[in-house]
């Protein structure tokens, strides 16, 4: 997990893929965190993408940075507490001009069941599970 988490940092810009009814959807994402063992990301429960997440919480991510890129199947699970938007907003402070962890509106998900593998044209795959 902290191989994936270090790699989208160093993306600064990654991609999540949602479904919107039978339509994929990609928009562009930049803020991650660990917190208590579990790789979050952030977004606002107003967007489309929360509320896609909702109804099928299964998403891919990408990623690409220094000639090699990174895939990553995962599940998506809410967490409402405070302590885990505050972590998030704290690690990700340009955030905090547009959130807090107090409004109605930050979201904050972990990722479960996911696979995450780092390739490039040059070296075998490196494929991890958390």
């Amino acid at each position: 997990m902290k191989e994936t988490y270090e790699f989208l940092k160093k993306c600064g810009v990654f991609y999540i893929a949602t479904i919107d009814n039978d339509k994929p959807r990609v928009r562009p994402f930049g803020a991650i965190n660990i917190f208590e063992d579990k790789l979050y990301l952030q977004t606002g429960k107003v967007k489309n993408v929360s509320k896609q997440i909702e109804i099928n919480n299964h998403v891919e991510i990408c990623g690409f940075c220094d000639g090699r890129w990174i895939r990553i199947e995962t599940e998506l699970i809410k967490d409402d507490r405070i302590e885990a938007k505050k972590s998030m907003l704290d690690n990700n402070p340009e955030l905090r001009s547009m959130y807090n962890e107090e409004d109605d509106n930050t979201e904050v998900l972990y990722f479960t069941n996911s696979k995450s593998t780092i390739y490039s044209f040059t070296e075998a795959p490196i494929v991890m599970e958390f």
